[in-house]
């Protein structure tokens, strides 16, 4: 047995337009859209009346992509929880992009919460994290060799 690759990573959404505009602001390309129900959907994710709509979101590589998922039944009663980057559990997605100073700016100007100023990681990286719509954690990185 083997893993051969990371498919997608799947992020639980409110606001579904909102968060895809996010993505596709900072550079993602949407792949694909539908929408999801019926029994074997309630089988697989173990959940009862379940319907959903999805946004699949990619790179031009057409490597690993994000998932954003709302679910419009049966809705999470407890809404969006805070989180800090120590908080347990999965916390964040990292893109390696270009022009790190651009993106940040670009997202301040948008009222992005920036956790820090840009910060160069020995000869490796330029890093920085933010906040984006419904508390999603993205760290930023671009390769300074």
């Amino acid at each position: 047995m083997k893993v051969n690759r990371i498919d997608h990573v799947s992020i639980n959404v409110e606001n579904l337009e909102e968060t895809k505009a996010f993505f596709v602001d900072l550079g993602l390309i949407v792949k694909a859209e539908w929408k999801l129900d019926g029994e074997q959907l309630d089988k697989i994710v173990g959940l009862k009346g379940v319907k959903t709509s999805c946004v699949a979101l990619g790179t031009l590589d057409g490597g690993t992509w994000i998932e954003l998922v709302k679910f419009v039944s049966p809705s999470d009663e407890n809404g969006i929880q805070p989180t800090s980057p120590n908080t347990l559990g999965l916390r964040h997605i990292c893109f390696n992009v270009e022009d790190i100073d651009g993106i940040i700016e670009k997202l301040k100007k948008r009222g992005t919460e920036v956790f820090s100023e840009i910060q160069q990681y020995e000869d490796s990286y330029k890093l920085c994290y933010v906040r984006g719509p419904e508390g999603i954690i993205l760290e930023l990185a671009e390769n300074v060799r």
